[in-house]
Formats: structure tokens, C-alpha cells, sequence
């Protein structure tokens, strides 16, 4: 269920997208990633006895306790992105996204997808269909560089912060839409447990597409 109060359906005009956790399944593979990514890096893997902690913790809080220096962050990532574009037949929209992301278009609703991952990742996960209507991309961003991509975003699309809803599944997406002044909302089937984002003091907390889409004012096709 949608939390705290309804959302104004004619309220946002631009809704910007995290990508994995929030649009596409990818947490399964990407334990798996981090495990690689481990290996050949010399951090700690993850087991299983730690994924639900883990799922509360923040991504500066998941390094430190993975032992991820600062250093080896960039090449972590160098290695996660390679391996995401080689195993894309495990990644999968979530239940209702694709439909919603038509919905909203169909309203009139701006859209923009800010994620970490590539461009050419999210294509073929989303579609050409899909994403022939996203108008605004930021991919490729830093794991803690997603706030100046949100203000980029701002900028091309011409629309103020509080016209803005950033919807994503990690604390960082919380930090990142916090400092550019955008209400966020917090999905809670991705990366991140719901304590954890509730502790955020998001705008809206969904637990669900369904929710999301009911909370937007639009209604779900066949997804």
C-alpha cells in the first residue's frame, strides 16, 4: 500500500527513475557480483546469513562492512558494470513497470531514468518501445554521484524540484534527491529494507508497482 497521504495526481510533472531495484529485478545477480567482484578484489563475500542486514544498511555503510577501501570502489564498479552487460538475461522489470511507464507518458508525465547502470542495459531490459519514451537520461552515474545528475535533469527538462518526484529503492537515492531538492519516493521490493528507507523520512513510501501507479492516478495495462 501507498504510504501517508494521497498523492496529488496532477502534481508531478517529471518522475526520474532509479533503475536497479526500483525498474528491473537485478538484486539476485548482483550478490552474485559482489561475491565475484570479492574474489578478485580481496573484500568480504557476502552470505547468506547477511543479506536481510545488509539490506538495511546504506551504501557507505555496505563497504565499510564488505571492507571495500576507496580505492578499489571504482574498480569494483568497473567490474560489476562489465559483468551486468554479460548476464542481462538475468535482470527483469518488475511486475506493472512497463505499463506504468507508458501510463505516465500517455498523461503527460515527463520521464528520466538516473542510474548507475548503462544506457545500453537499460534499453535492453526496458525496450525500445519503453525507452523511445524516457526523455531524459542519466547513466553511467558514480554510486555516490547521483545528485548533480538529478539537477541535470532538472535543468534540461525545465521543470522546478517541487514538480519532481525521485522514485528509487537505496538510501542513496534518498541522499541524492535530498540535495537536489526533490521529493522522494521510496520503493520497497529493490535493494533496500523498508526500515532503512522509512528512516529517510521519504515524501511516499510504495510497496508495490500497483501502488505507485494507483498513488499516480494512472492505471496498469497488461505488464
Amino acid at each position: 500500500m501507498a504510504d501517508g497521504m494521497m498523492v496529488d495526481p496532477g502534481r508531478y510533472r517529471l518522475a526520474i527513475f532509479d533503475f536497479d531495484g526500483t525498474l528491473a529485478d537485478s538484486f539476485p545477480w548482483f550478490l552474485g557480483a559482489v561475491n565475484s567482484a570479492a574474489e578478485r578484489y580481496r573484500f568480504r563475500r557476502i552470505e547468506d546469513a547477511d543479506v536481510e542486514r545488509l539490506r538495511g544498511l546504506s551504501a557507505r555503510e555496505m563497504m565499510v562492512h564488505l571492507h571495500v577501501s576507496a580505492w578499489k570502489l571504482p574498480l569494483v564498479v568497473r567490474h560489476m558494470r562489465a559483468m551486468a552487460s554479460a548476464n542481462l538475461h538475468h535482470f527483469k522489470p518488475f511486475y506493472g513497470v512497463l505499463p506504468l511507464l507508458h501510463a505516465l507518458a500517455d498523461r503527460g508525465v515527463a520521464l528520466a531514468v538516473v542510474t548507475s547502470n548503462s544506457r545500453p542495459n537499460v534499453e535492453r531490459v526496458l525496450g525500445p518501445e519503453v525507452c523511445a519514451r524516457v526523455g531524459f537520461w542519466e547513466c553511467g552515474a558514480s554510486v555516490f554521484g547521483k545528485a548533480p545528475r538529478l539537477r541535470r535533469v532538472l535543468a534540461r527538462s525545465r521543470v522546478a524540484a517541487a514538480d519532481a518526484l525521485c522514485i528509487g529503492d537505496e538510501v542513496r537515492d534518498a541522499d541524492a534527491a535530498r540535495a537536489a531538492g526533490i521529493p522522494f519516493a521510496a520503493v520497497t521490493w529493490g535493494y533496500t529494507s523498508e526500515a532503512a528507507l522509512r528512516a529517510q523520512n521519504p515524501a511516499h513510501v510504495f510497496s508495490s508497482v500497483p501502488d505507485l501507479a494507483a498513488a499516480l492516478g494512472v492505471a496498469l495495462g497488461e505488464a
